[in-house]
């Protein structure tokens, strides 16, 4: 397996960009690539599934008013995301009410918590001011001394946690602009030049964030956050590890035909469409979900449905899939398994949460197989690590990408944010899953277009018909 697969745990991929609803509008919990917990409405879940009813090809049909789950009213939701609210870090100058609540009793057990900002060392803050001051006076260029502190806030941040960032005027609305798990890209393409022995930009879209950076067609591509490029990656790793939620940032380092170097940090703000894609095969359904959006649940109802044929299995294809709304990973693990922990969330300053699945599962009966490679992340993970831990499926690709952190945006101003590391999510059982990943029941290595049929071959070994079938109830 290429290096591109060694080194993942190297490479720094921003993480997810959601935000909450309008009763935590100040503070928005976001993993990779998932967000932490960020509520399905019930009326929207009862509306895009009213008219869908199941039926079992063994003879027991379900009542009517019982096919679709409801989900939680609006006053659980809001419990919901009270309880959550002490998962977050302290409000920066916060205004809003809903921080009124977050306790900091444990500040009193914490040294860290006890210093005062007017404690840090003088000697600290001469040194700081010096280095400004240096480079103000000395550098080759004019430097804004806006930009200087925007630099030395990011650095700190970065150096901190390869997730946490300070978010400009523009990043922080780049942020907030986006619909939750939406994926975007930077607006670039690259490929391999065995001439020049460099990844050399082929295509630079006109008004993206990339072009905006002044990076041209025929640039070389030499580092994409910390991963330094060689020959050893393959097209598939560049596209991937460009691509994220939209809103997020990521580091490039470019020169022009290798003369200088230069970092920049670009937005995905070229914005992907995500379409789930159902399809049948031989009585299985494989569902194509490429990322985890807050109506992934109900999509994936309604393109069983469209199917319109008896369903015996069911492969669930997450294959690069960066992740997207915690909570819509919870939603898709339900439609499998009741009653049962999903994820459970592990932060600094409040007690372990467990996340546990809500509602009927709709597909109980049906076995899965869940397939993923190394760019399958965040709420991927979650879902994969779920089914496995309950042995509800089987966990067919490669190892996934190991993205188990949670990180909330947090407003400093109406223009600048900081993303900071508040959380880490943890499989049903306690095991980690940041830097680690889910690892398969049953690996694949290769050409990955085999895939979906070696998953198929072992789903086909599961499968009992005649299965169950969604149909309409307005037909």
């Amino acid at each position: 397996m290429h290096a591109a697969i060694d080194n993942r745990r190297k490479k720094t991929i921003s993480a997810d960009s959601a935000f909450v609803s309008s009763r935590l509008k100040p503070l928005c919990a976001l993993g990779l690539f998932g967000v932490l917990l960020l509520p399905l409405s019930a009326n929207a879940a009862a509306d895009a599934t009213k008219g869908i009813q199941l039926i079992s090809l063994q003879g027991d049909t379900l009542p009517a008013d019982n096919g679709i789950d409801e989900g939680m009213s609006d006053d659980d939701w809001i419990d919901a995301e009270r309880d959550l609210s002490a998962v977050d870090v302290d409000p920066v100058e916060a205004s809003d009410d809903t921080f009124n609540d977050v306790s900091l009793d444990d500040e009193a057990d914490n040294p860290v918590a006890d210093v005062p900002l007017n404690a840090i060392s003088p000697e600290t803050l001469k040194t700081f001011v010096s280095v400004i001051d240096l480079v103000r006076r000395e550098y080759v260029e004019p430097v804004n001394d806006e930009s200087l502190f925007n630099d030395a806030m990011s650095g700190m941040l970065h150096k901190l946690d390869s997730h946490a960032e300070f978010l400009d005027a523009e990043a922080y609305e780049n942020l907030r602009a986006f619909t939750q798990g939406d994926v975007g890209d930077v607006g670039i393409s690259a490929e391999y030049n065995d001439n020049a022995g460099y990844w050399v930009i082929t295509q630079v879209l006109k008004n993206s964030s990339a072009a905006k950076q002044g990076i041209k067609t025929g640039d070389y591509l030499h580092q994409i956050d910390e991963l330094k490029l060689d020959a050893d990656q393959q097209d598939n790793d560049i596209t991937q590890m460009l691509i994220g939620i939209a809103g997020t940032q990521v580091d490039v380092v470019t020169s022009r035909a290798g003369r200088r170097k230069h970092t920049s940090t670009l937005q995905r703000n070229n914005s992907h469409p995500q379409t789930i894609e159902t399809k049948l095969v031989e009585g299985i359904a494989v569902v194509r979900l490429p990322a985890f959006q807050n109506n992934s649940r109900d999509k994936i109802l309604k393109g069983l449905t469209q199917l319109n044929a008896p369903i015996s299995g069911i492969v669930i294809d997450v294959r690069d899939n960066p992740g997207g709304v915690l909570d819509a990973a919870v939603q898709v693990a339900s439609l499998f398994m009741e009653d049962t922990d999903v994820v459970q969330v592990e932060s600094r300053k409040a007690p372990l949460k467990v996340l546990t699945t809500q509602g009927r599962a709709l597909l109980k009966q049906l076995p899965v197989v869940i397939l993923q490679n190394r760019y399958s992340a965040s709420a991927a993970e979650v879902l994969a690590s779920s089914l496995q831990t309950q042995k509800r499926a089987t966990i067919v690709g490669e190892v996934s990408y190991g993205k188990g952190s949670v990180q909330s945006v947090i407003p400093l101003d109406d223009d600048h944010a900081v993303k900071l590391t508040v959380a880490h999510y943890l499989t049903a059982t306690g095991k980690k899953i940041d830097d680690i990943g889910v690892t398969p029941d049953i690996a694949l290595i290769g050409d990955e277009w085999t895939w979906e049929a070696k998953a198929l071959e072992v789903l086909q070994q599961q499968t009992q018909m005649p299965g169950v079938r969604f149909v309409s109830k307005e037909k």
